[in-house]
């Protein structure tokens, strides 16, 4: 097995080492595996879409408009 290095900053550094039994190593390698796996079906979706790059960014943008609407103080 490799080894990675990964850099936290001192806070989580402090409150992971109040979990001394717990296998950071491990949880890590899960969170890898998993977020691997959601960008791999990602991928394969979006590799059948007929969908164009300014499709995409429309829809995108029409979203983002929707969102904001919803959240405007009336």
């Amino acid at each position: 097995m490799v080894n990675i290095t990964l850099a936290v900053d001192e806070d989580l550094k402090r409150e992971l080492s109040e979990f001394n039994e717990v296998n950071w190593s491990a949880v890590i390698r899960k969170a890898l595996r998993n977020h691997l796996r959601k960008l791999q079906i990602a991928e394969v979706i979006a590799n059948k879409s007929k969908f164009t790059k300014d499709d995409v960014k429309e829809i995108g943008d029409l979203i983002k408009k929707g969102i904001a609407e919803n959240h405007e103080i009336k």
